[in-house]
């Protein structure tokens, strides 16, 4: 069974000096000394080191208090989330499916081993609590696969401990300073172990220069998603908060990009990308869209009175979300291992890499990125008013939730021309999430009616008091109305801001 913790610490370069006294730094009482530990880890990679360019370590380690597998994934500088699972022989297949994203159909081998003597010291404060744990490693790096030779140094680590202020790391580093130690110049042992020890290191990442044409802001753009993608994977798969959301978020603006801005990216290559990302996308959102219909469904259910709950309509709807929650789950899950999730991927890399580029590409953002976005601002402007010139009913309905898809459209486009045209460009972007909140509770409305009617039919059918089902339709209805009484003024304002 997997366990995870969140790890912050730094690292130091470590002469023969050894370590500081730290007695008294901020609420330091106490450096108590925990002995010595021999530790013997080996590092897994593919071949061409896919885990390192991306600062990720996965290691089998021996020796100390957590002995056992542990996959490290960065969260912020000096910030990792580690997880761990007991030793095994091979890399356990839960650790690999977390790196699946990355490795894709490569193959994990050993290709560094490091073998430590920790010399463990705790920072308590005056009550005995653990600020933090200070090690000072002597280590011995051999390389293992696409590669030679050893490296040997001396280094400091000082890791928060859990629930403990991060400011003592502050603290503490000051002091080291003062006696001289210094900050590491590798972020972990494994990156400078490669960079140590003859052979490959990990590929470069492809990072342009600044942004200076329109093609150069739209690819950074489509970079920048893409990394999200493959950053928020391995979250998904442990079904983190959010992270759902936010990956299907990516995969729209990825396939939004592609659409804005197809004077500059080649549509023969982007429109069929983009089809599979709405796939993505779609596919994401069959849970998302589950969860969002019975958060709001609890959230007006707990609004009632008692004397308006009829029926077991929390049990029904507990039910409900229960049995669609495990079978989005189990179908996500298999999305994400598919062949034609991880060949998107492939494809995405190779946009970032060979740009898809058209003549528009090397001219100046300020003319091919402003018309861009002015042509999404018309299609929504179309949307919104002949949206609001249907009665009530379906057809505004759809109307109101086409207007908002294209408004997130145009979100995204100002997005990526803001660094480019500056404050005109990120003021439609944010009228554009004002209007699509606004235009999203109007679409949630209808979906929620939609559950609604649905949830009362198999109550009914069940012999079920369904008195709860239509008062709850019918606020549905009333929420839908205001905003489609507040609509008018919010788009009169919004289009007399239009300056892009």
């Amino acid at each position: 069974m997997a366990d995870t913790k969140r790890e912050i610490e730094r690292k130091y370069e470590s002469d023969d000096s050894g370590l500081p006294d730290l007695t008294g730094v901020a609420v330091v009482a106490d450096v108590i000394d925990k002995g010595t530990a021999e530790l013997d880890a080996t590092y897994y990679d593919t071949s061409d080191l896919r885990l390192a360019a991306a600062s990720i370590t996965l290691r089998r380690r021996t020796g100390g208090s957590d002995a056992g597998w542990h996959l490290k994934l960065p969260v912020a500088p000096g910030v990792r989330d580690e997880i761990q699972v007991p030793l095994s022989d091979t890399v356990p297949d839960e650790l690999t499916g977390l790196v699946r994203a990355r490795i894709r159909e490569g193959q994990l081998v050993p290709v560094v081993r490091l073998r430590s003597t920790r010399d463990l010291r705790d920072l308590v404060d005056a009550d005995g609590r653990q600020l933090a744990e200070v090690s000072v490693d002597t280590v011995r790096a051999d390389r293992l696969f696409g590669g030679e030779g050893t490296a040997q140094w001396t280094e400091i680590e000082v890791e928060l401990a859990d629930g403990a202020n991060p400011a003592i790391l502050d603290k503490v580093e000051k002091r080291l300073r003062k006696a001289g130690v210094r900050p590491s110049k590798s972020t972990s042992k494994l990156a400078r172990a490669l960079a140590e020890t003859k052979g490959g290191h990990p590929r470069p990442k492809d990072e342009p220069a600044e942004p200076v044409t329109a093609g150069d802001h739209v690819l950074a753009y489509v970079r920048a998603q893409r990394d999200a993608i493959l950053d928020l994977d391995p979250a998904v798969r442990q079904d983190a908060e959010e992270s759902v959301h936010d990956m299907r978020v990516a995969t729209r603006r990825l396939r939004s990009t592609f659409k804005s801005f197809r004077t500059v990216l080649d549509r023969k290559v982007t429109d069929p990308i983009g089809d599979e990302l709405k796939w993505l996308a779609g596919e994401l959102g069959v849970g998302r869209d589950h969860e969002v219909l019975a958060e709001r469904l609890g959230t007006v259910l707990d609004e009632l009175a008692p004397t308006l709950l009829h029926g077991p309509v929390r049990d029904r709807l507990g039910a409900w979300s229960k049995a669609e929650y495990g079978g989005a789950r189990r179908r996500l899950l298999g999305v994400l291992d598919s062949a034609r999730y991880l060949t998107l991927l492939d494809t995405l890399d190779a946009v970032v890499a060979e740009p898809p580029v058209l003549k528009a590409a090397a001219k100046t953002p300020s003319k091919v990125l402003a018309g861009a976005v002015r042509k999404d601002f018309a299609k929504v402007s179309t949307l919104v008013e002949e949206a609001m010139e249907q009665p009530p009913g379906a057809d505004r309905d759809l109307g109101l939730h086409e207007a908002r898809k294209k408004a997130k459209r145009t979100r995204y486009a100002a997005e990526t021309a803001t660094p480019a045209l500056g404050g005109p460009a990120k003021a439609l972007a944010k009228s554009m999430k004002s209007l699509q909140s606004l235009l999203g509770d109007h679409q949630d409305s209808v979906m929620v009616r939609t559950t609604l009617g649905e949830l009362s039919a198999v109550a009914h059918a069940a012999g079920e008091d369904t008195f709860t089902y239509g008062l709850l339709y019918g606020r549905e209805e009333r929420r839908a109305a205001r905003v489609e009484e507040t609509l008018p003024e919010e788009w009169k304002a919004i289009k007399a801001s239009m300056e892009v």
